[in-house]
């Protein structure tokens, strides 16, 4: 089954549409399969997104879009691609996906702050989708929960944006609200 759906943009939409947008997207519910079938899907995601079969690069978005529609992270870490009949084990460098654009409307307290996948979806920063800073040999790791404990990291210039908002609004510890939920952007916080 192909994937038809077009990737969310967030430029032209307030933050109430695209949570509309958000909710209408039916995601198959990989949480509630478990099948026994398990090996590995030969799959690799690297540090910068791009998928890999067998070492290619897979070039059509929408067979991108699709695969990140049924991968989940396991307790034990491990990324796997679920069906109903079959798992499969994906490689990941860093995350499954990457936060690559940001919009933000809003105040302080008030303030909600969406972004965009690699995958083509969006989350709205908050309560259900987390925002923390994760040690890594590259330096802090901003990395927002996005679902089945699939994590996207910041670019840079998303993170950025983040900083700058941060540093205008003078919180201490430095941070930013979304959703009713402050995220602080120091590691030490």
């Amino acid at each position: 089954m192909p994937e038809s759906r077009p990737p969310i943009e967030l430029r032209g939409l307030g933050l109430a549409e695209l949570q509309a947008l958000i909710d209408e997207r039916r995601l198959p519910p990989v949480d509630q399969w478990d099948p026994e079938r398990c090996g590995h899907s030969g799959m690799r995601i690297a540090r910068d997104g791009t998928w890999y079969h067998q070492g290619d690069p897979i070039r059509r978005p929408a067979m991108v879009r699709l695969f990140s529609t049924v991968l989940r992270r396991e307790p034990d870490g491990r990324h796997m691609l679920v069906t109903p009949v079959e798992k499969l084990e994906v490689d990941v460098e860093a995350t499954a996906f990457r936060a690559i654009e940001m919009e933000s409307e809003g105040e302080g307290e008030e303030r909600k702050i969406a972004l965009r996948l690699d995958s083509g979806d969006a989350v709205i920063l908050g309560p259900g989708h987390p925002l923390r800073l994760v040690p890594d040999e590259h330096g802090p790791s901003p990395r927002v929960l996005v679902r089945h404990g699939l994590e996207a990291e910041l670019a840079r210039p998303v993170f950025y944006e983040l900083a700058e908002i941060a540093l205008a609004e003078g919180h201490q510890p430095p941070g930013v609200w979304s959703d009713g939920a402050f995220f602080p952007l120091d590691q030490r916080s």
